[in-house]
């Protein structure tokens, strides 16, 4: 029996309607309908008519309407978290700290898109030689349910400022958010500028086919991720995919256990493990491992008896990651806390805990959504580097050292788009990364995002001869 079809759903959906239940006690918050072909047909329509004038705004006004859109986010971030908290169970605070990112977000490319330059070539005497960025045209936006305002504000910002127009479709996991953020921003931009469909996977397929579509920007699963490239592939739109990880927590024998420990926590548990970046594969040295298991176990023990964790996002999720925890299980791997479904309503699964692990096993080989931390113990750092670097996903790793060598060898050996030391959720404003393999491709935020979301056309300029 697969739990991916066999576990009750959280939504349904088909050609026609979308059906939503609050994860966190299994009632009711609506139905949708979704768009059909035509639908989406019109609305790419209707964006190739926006386009040209839009295009044509000046960089500044583009940057003041982004600004608007800021702050009128900003005055609804109660009502959108609260329908966040409805549609994906997140708790009050994380929503609004999203919503926060999302405003933060759109102010920072409110100023940096009017600043967004090209570049003067050194050519022969006499003549000009430059590059200007210029936008592609109509973005697709195809966002996730896990921190769907930061997100979906982040690439729609971009798209906007650097003046192409956008087609928003957000997941079919929380779409009454997705709308409503859309009616919110869209108010501060001229007609048809910025669009929202609504619809489950089929939806977004035939957004990205559409003839017209420049840009596809998804955020989302690797699974999903990798279907879009295939198409894109055939359409030629420029795509940018931030997709699954399976991150690495590589642990040195200098450091405290229980500071690493609570690293570890932080990375394995925050979002209830529903994060691109969470720690998914712990190695830790083998100096250190009792220490460390016992710290991690308190961690997970201590969240579990407070009730701290919000649930997954539905069922299914919750039905997958316990699959993969008991299939590990079966496999030789021991459960020091949680895995196991508790009796109450809703999608909850408790912070878990598993030691004796082996590469070989799901929790290792697979991705895992879910609050689940798995511990495999090493030799030695080198050990712990070369299992951390064996894997199909490269979005992010951590290490955890007191030793600049060690920071350093691991910097140079992990084949991720970022590589953290001593923070598992550290990092500078501003900064961006491209994530490797089955991760994804190009630059999905940060300044660099700009360029993503803009083609460069050279220019070369001599006088004529006069008559």
């Amino acid at each position: 029996m697969n739990p991916s079809t066999a576990a009750p759903r959280r939504f349904r959906t088909d050609q026609a309607q979308l059906t939503i239940t609050d994860p966190r006690d299994g009632s009711t918050v609506g139905s949708l309908d979704a768009d059909g072909a035509d639908q989406v047909r019109a609305v790419v329509t209707r964006a190739a008519t926006a386009f040209p004038r839009w295009r044509a705004t000046p960089a500044e006004e583009r940057g003041a309407a982004l600004r608007a859109a800021a702050s009128t986010l900003d005055e609804h971030a109660d009502e959108l978290a609260e329908l966040e908290q409805r549609e994906n169970g997140r708790h009050r605070e994380a929503s609004l700290g999203g919503i926060r990112a999302a405003v933060d977000t759109l102010r920072q490319y409110a100023e940096l898109g009017p600043l967004h330059r090209g570049r003067s070539l050194r050519g022969a005497l006499g003549s000009i030689d430059l590059t200007r960025a210029e936008p592609r045209g109509i973005a697709a936006v195809i966002t996730p349910w896990n921190d769907p305002v930061a997100v979906t504000a982040g690439l729609i910002g971009a798209a906007l400022v650097t003046g192409n127009v956008v087609i928003s479709k957000p997941s079919e996991r929380c779409p009454h958010l997705g709308l409503r953020l859309g009616e919110i921003l869209s108010d501060c931009f001229p007609l048809h500028v910025l669009q929202v469909l609504t619809g489950a996977a089929e939806v977004g397929e035939t957004l990205i086919a559409a003839p017209g579509v420049e840009i596809v920007a998804h955020v989302g699963s690797t699974a999903a991720g990798e279907r879009i490239a295939r198409v894109t592939a055939l359409t030629g739109a420029h795509l940018i995919r931030e997709n699954g990880g399976n991150d690495a927590l590589v642990v040195d024998a200098d450091v405290d256990p229980r500071w690493a420990a609570s690293q570890a926590a932080i990375g394995a548990f925050t979002n209830s493990g529903q994060i691109c970046t969470a720690v998914e594969r712990i190695f830790v040295h083998r100096d250190l491992a009792d220490e460390f298991l016992t710290a991690l176990t308190a961690e997970a023990r201590k969240r579990n008896e407070e009730g701290a964790l919000a649930p997954l996002v539905d069922e299914r999720m919750r039905a997958d990651v316990h699959e993969q925890v008991l299939a590990s299980a079966n496999e030789g791997a021991r459960i020091l806390e949680g895995g196991d479904i508790p009796d109450s309503p809703g999608a909850h699964y408790p912070a878990t805990v598993l030691t004796d692990l082996h590469p070989s096993m799901p929790l290792f080989s697979e991705e895992t959504f879910g609050p689940v931390a798995p511990v495999m113990v090493v030799d030695s750092f080198e050990e712990g580097l070369r299992r951390a670097a064996d894997d199909s996903y490269g979005l992010q790793a951590t290490v955890l050292t007191d030793s600049m060598a060690h920071a350093a060898l691991a910097v140079d050996a992990l084949p991720v788009g970022t590589v953290k030391v001593n923070a598992v959720f550290g990092g500078a404003p501003g900064g961006s990364a491209e994530p490797r393999g089955r991760s994804g491709s190009g630059f999905g935020y940060g300044p660099e995002l700009l360029d993503e979301m803009t083609t460069v056309k050279v220019v070369h300029v001599e006088s004529a001869v006069r008559r």
